[in-house]
């Protein structure tokens, strides 16, 4: 992994005191984006153009809906963890991300973030069209000043209200295709936001103690687990819910039918699971919460990628 490469020489460089080579430089640069964050959101891109498409959309405007949705939600990581610096510093988890470990300084860190927001909305205006690019625009700015600003110091309900952003590539696609909206993308969004809370409180469960020793007001630091466990449970629901609404109103065939039934069927086990962990042993509630976290990933995956598929395959 990239991350794992940049923390191992950023640690043998100061073990020896020496500075970092610039090839060390250039991938604490590309790990500031968080790429592997990214191909989840792009899971989500595609298969709005798809559907929008009722097909394949030109690979050309694929491709620079894709590259310009990367550089924007890598512009966004950085810009966090230059906004983070602090808190990164004090989590186990995130303590030697660049910024954190000094591999770049504050000051580079913005300045490559607005680099990468410029150049994406500079794309997705020129080869895209004027709504793409402003939803592109407005997810980073969503991310960068409502969560990491406003909300994640202040709010038990940082990540609900956060994920917003992470909802917006399944618009972007649709409208990079269409030049509008209409309700199968707002369904799209919808199964990302509800899915978001079931994504991440079984990490922030995971890591409660990185949170409250940064003084992040995530749900399991100021919750007991079967309280969030409940809450998990309930977006878990309201995210099958919504699911299954799409399947008629995007006029989706039996095998998106299937995809959605069956996943959603394995994940409210998995939630329901952790749901009755939590109200026996809050502390092995936690220990057992990584397994919703990870199949959470499976699960939206599964989800979009059954919309493609449909599509491609019926039409």
């Amino acid at each position: 992994m990239i991350v794992t490469a940049v923390e191992q020489r950023v640690d043998s460089a100061r073990a020896v005191h020496r500075p970092l080579t610039w090839q060390d430089t250039a991938r604490a640069y590309v790990s500031l984006m968080k790429l592997r964050v990214v191909e989840l959101l792009l899971i989500t891109t595609v298969p709005a153009m798809v559907l929008a498409e009722r097909g394949l959309p030109p690979l050309g405007l694929v491709a620079v809906t894709l590259l310009g949705g990367t550089l924007a939600a890598g512009s966004a990581h950085a810009f966090n963890q230059v906004l983070e610096r602090d808190i990164d510093a004090v989590m186990h988890r995130t303590r030697r991300r660049p910024v954190a470990v000094a591999a770049i300084s504050p000051q580079a860190g913005f300045a490559f973030a607005s680099v990468l927001l410029a150049l994406a909305v500079t794309m997705m205006v020129v080869w895209v069209n004027p709504l793409a690019a402003g939803l592109t625009a407005a997810a980073n700015l969503f991310y960068v000043l409502v969560y990491t600003v406003l909300l994640k110091r202040r709010t038990t309900q940082n990540i609900v209200w956060g994920g917003v952003a992470g909802c917006l590539p399944t618009l972007i696609g649709w409208s990079a295709v269409t030049g509008s909206l209409d309700w199968p993308p707002v369904l799209l969004f919808l199964i990302v936001f509800f899915w978001t809370p079931p994504h991440y409180w079984p990490l922030a469960m995971r890591y409660r103690e990185d949170y409250e020793r940064a003084g992040v007001p995530m749900l399991p630091v100021v919750a007991p687990a079967r309280t969030v466990a409940l809450q998990i449970l309930a977006y878990s629901w309201a995210m099958v819910v919504t699911s299954l609404l799409l399947w008629p109103v995007a006029s989706l065939s039996w095998l998106y039918g299937v995809g959605a039934v069956l996943a959603a069927g394995w994940f409210l086990v998995e939630a329901h699971r952790l749901h009755l962990l939590a109200r026996r042993d809050d502390t092995l509630a936690g220990l057992k919460a990584m397994r919703v976290f990870h199949g959470s990933i499976t699960y939206l995956t599964v989800v979009f990628v059954a919309v493609m598929a449909d599509v491609l395959i019926f039409g």
